[in-house]
């Protein structure tokens, strides 16, 4: 009975809180203040609320968007949205807003999944350009995302930064790793020490292609070569996307970045550098922390003073009242006491730094 009362009030709370919201939208809607009324105009997706940072009394805002550990598409949320469903949203919201005038991306990730960081890539280069649908017309985007390295910034890390306008790095940031990896495993031989033996039926000569069920001298060197063409495909993409992002970030940004060395593909070799040693490469513009970041924004931004925002998930009575009606599995809590390498899923390519 005391469970029941309780989520009663909860359920009153939230449909007051809705009520509210809804009365108050319509107003500024009525008002024609709708476009400072800054509610997601996404029918699905994250719910996002602005948090402040740092009160500067200003009527600027730069958006700080974080990227925290492995890059991936695959996990998601108790609202069933991913990193990269969050991230887009965030950016989405950053762009609706007119006082918003710059964004700053925090970066602190290994890489990982190859999709996962592309369009991660492609949401910051859109949100960039001031002709976001590629149709000729001007969009109300166009403000510079300004990359700030935290302690790592490696392969997938790297390549969501290197459609930033400006990057700055500590100078023990590692960074770099530019490559592509795919694992997997060959079981063949434990499975002969058991005496398992495989029964696979094929339509064609590589449809168990990656298959960890055959000996090593089963496997064609026909898909040797297909599985290394397909790895460096993806590997001249990535050197593309440095080389693009890196180029246009210079155009812009002149003699106060850096562009890019000549012996640059010298160091795109999976190897990971220091931040200084990016510097001498160009792959950063700058050697700094966080506060050196916010300078160089309102700099590019052309603005005295900020305050600094975040867009966090906003969570109520609906997300809560999911829960029961999801599998026990859903919604376990995990007590994670130390810290595990990712587990790379068999058949996917990944831009991660794995030490």
């Amino acid at each position: 009975m005391v469970a029941a009362i309780i989520l009663t009030l909860l359920l009153l709370l939230s449909l007051f809180g809705n009520l509210t919201q809804f009365v108050a939208n319509a107003l500024s809607f009525k008002r024609g203040l709708r476009t400072e009324a800054f509610s997601s105009a996404r029918d699905v997706g994250p719910k996002l609320e602005e948090c402040q940072l740092e009160n500067n009394h200003s009527a600027n805002k730069i958006a700080v968007i974080t990227v925290d550990g492995i890059i991936t598409s695959h996990e998601v949320d108790q609202s069933g949205n991913n990193m990269v469903d969050v991230i887009q949203a965030q950016l989405d919201r950053a762009a609706d807003d007119r006082r918003v005038k710059a964004v700053i991306l925090k970066v602190d990730s290994p890489g990982g999944e190859v999709l996962a960081s592309d369009e991660i890539y492609k949401a910051i280069r859109d949100f960039q350009s001031d002709d976001p649908d590629g149709h000729g017309k001007p969009g109300h985007k166009g403000k510079p995302v300004i990359c700030s390295m935290g302690s790592l910034a490696a392969s997938g890390g790297y390549y969501i930064s290197s459609g930033s306008r400006w990057i700055v790095a500590n100078e023990l940031t590692l960074t770099g790793s530019i490559g592509v990896i795919m694992h997997g495993w060959n079981y063949r031989g434990l499975m002969d020490k058991v005496g398992i033996a495989p029964m696979t039926y094929k339509s064609g000569k590589f449809k168990d292609m990656l298959s960890g069920e055959r000996a090593t001298n089963e496997i064609p060197p026909e898909e040797h070569a297909m599985v290394q063409g397909l790895i460096d495909e993806t590997y001249g993409r990535f050197k593309d996307v440095v080389a693009d992002g890196r180029a246009a970030a210079h155009e812009l940004n002149k003699k106060e970045g850096r562009e890019l060395a000549d012996n640059w593909q010298d160091f795109a070799d999976g190897r990971v550098v220091s931040g200084k040693e990016a510097l001498a490469h160009g792959f950063v513009d700058e050697l700094g922390n966080f506060d050196d970041a916010v300078d160089r924004a309102q700099k590019i931004a052309h603005i005295d003073d900020c305050n600094l925002v975040e867009y966090r998930e906003r969570y109520d009575i609906s997300n809560f009242l999911s829960m029961f009606g999801q599998s026990g599995e859903a919604h376990d809590i995990k007590l994670q006491l130390d810290s595990e390498a990712p587990k790379l899923r068999a058949g996917l390519m990944y831009f991660l730094y794995q030490p």
